[in-house]
């Protein structure tokens, strides 16, 4: 489960500027025990400050949206507090109860309640207002998994608790599976959160924790829509490219992608069974065990 930081005592509170500051000089990895340890010290600074939070949105609203901007960009449920920084930002979530209106109008998946998944960042959350959510934690190895739908995770159950106010704790990337509650009642917490940009290539999955296996990637990328558009609508130059990054590129869920979006566009059963059976050859673990799945499949329409 995600790691407790309960060595991090602070009895001071600071503002959000002099949190931003104070990240910005020393900076904020989660791989380095004194860097982890100084964000983790300031985002407590922060919590313990039981104002600012509704003060920046009272500000917000005062001022008719005239600072939603990047810098302080509001969703449905996440509050960007300080926009993106070098490798870092902060944000705070909220978390609806059932009864409330945004839970009721909404559902629970809005909110990712009782979906379990990984994170493909680190992050440090702390409790701030309101009883905290609840999770069942799980762990679990990334690299024994390929990520393929259905695949057996070996996940380990760890325990049940709550983001109750004041407890601070470090997520860790690829490692720490968690599956929310709603809270008893509204609840915030606040975020620093790791920014990597090559995050996007790795990915977040989600599990069946029932079956303990592997549900889906839940972070799809814009390159993979693009790609299959781009093959869907006929150009010569598009096919050349998903035949280029279906041999060579780094990710293999782009490298599936290209071969899912050939198969589509291939015309028959047989000619899609012949890209399948070239990706069977790729190289890539995940690529080649999806591929055998899709032949399978083919057979039968045959």
């Amino acid at each position: 489960m995600p790691r407790v930081m309960a060595e991090v005592k602070e009895a001071w509170s600071c503002s959000l500027g002099e949190a931003v500051e104070a990240l910005d000089a020393h900076g904020f990895d989660p791989r380095d025990e004194d860097s982890l340890a100084h964000g983790a010290l300031w985002l407590r600074r922060l919590g313990n400050d039981p104002h600012f939070l509704g003060d920046l949105i009272v500000e917000t609203l005062a001022a008719c949206g005239a600072r939603e901007t990047a810098e302080s960009a509001y969703g449905p449920q996440a509050i960007v507090l300080s926009g993106m920084r070098e490798g870092f930002f902060l944000r705070a979530n909220v978390w609806p109860s059932e009864r409330d209106h945004a839970f009721r109008t909404s559902g629970a998946r809005s909110f990712v309640y009782g979906i379990p998944h990984d994170h493909n960042f680190d992050f440090l959350t702390v409790g701030y207002f309101g009883p905290g959510y609840s999770s069942d934690y799980y762990e679990y190895d990334y690299e024994a998994v390929v990520g393929r739908c259905g695949e057996t995770a070996e996940l380990r159950f760890v325990e049940r608790s709550t983001l109750s106010p004041g407890k601070l704790m470090h997520y860790r990337a690829h490692r720490d599976v968690h599956r929310q509650l709603p809270p008893e009642s509204l609840s915030v917490s606040l975020n620093i959160v790791a920014a990597n940009p090559a995050a996007g290539w790795f990915d977040q999955y989600g599990f069946d924790v029932a079956a303990g296996t592997v549900t889906g990637v839940l972070n799809p990328t814009a390159t993979e829509v693009f790609l299959r558009l781009a093959v869907g609508l006929g150009g010569a130059e598009a096919l050349d490219m998903a035949q280029r990054f279906g041999r060579l590129h780094p990710s293999d869920r782009l490298r599936l992608a290209c071969f899912e979006a050939r198969a589509n566009a291939a015309g028959s059963p047989a000619a899609a069974d012949a890209v399948w059976r070239e990706a069977e050859r790729c190289g890539s673990r995940l690529v080649a065990e999806e591929a055998q799945t899709r032949r399978r499949g083919l057979s039968t329409m045959r």
